[in-house]
């Protein structure tokens, strides 16, 4: 079997109950580097939906390929996975924290859910290297939209 040109080996796959279309349109207003790929539709009726409405569609965000598929309401997200929003500065932290968690909820330490139920990691880019240092840590473990420069205090006291 040989691999769509442009396409990588590993993409992840993300399953809606019926609004995988609200879902890809919300994620493409959201983050600027993004591109819908395609849309495909049911050429039969199943259980998950009627014939001719989306079944699938393949989308960019930040260079990263995804597919979301309207498959029913069988399956969940869960915090056992979640994509992690790497930010250049605190003004990126707050847009991205403030966008994904609407409709949403704040869980800890960086972490959301996004209103589709997807866990989404806010976080500073060096934030493996501030929580190298114990207070930084024991600062971020308090939070839950991280705050780089309180971070950073911790990191050096």
């Amino acid at each position: 079997m040989g691999f769509v040109e442009g396409v990588p080996r590993i993409t992840p796959f993300l399953w809606f109950d019926s609004n995988a279309e609200e879902a890809v349109a919300f994620y493409l207003s959201v983050f600027k580097n993004s591109r819908l790929l395609n849309k495909f539709v049911r050429e039969i009726d199943d259980p998950s939906g009627p014939k001719g409405t989306v079944l699938t569609m393949s989308f960019e965000l930040e260079s990263l390929h995804f597919t979301a598929l309207n498959g029913g309401p069988f399956y969940k997200f869960n915090e056992a996975v979640s994509f992690v929003v790497r930010c250049e500065n605190q003004e990126e932290v707050n847009y991205y924290w403030s966008k994904l968690t609407e409709g949403g909820s704040e869980i800890q330490c960086g972490w959301l859910r996004d209103k589709f139920g997807l866990c989404w990691q806010v976080v500073p880019a060096r934030l493996a290297d501030l929580i190298k240092h114990p207070k930084a840590m024991q600062a971020m473990m308090q939070m839950k939209r991280l705050d780089i420069a309180e971070l950073e205090r911790a990191a050096q006291s």
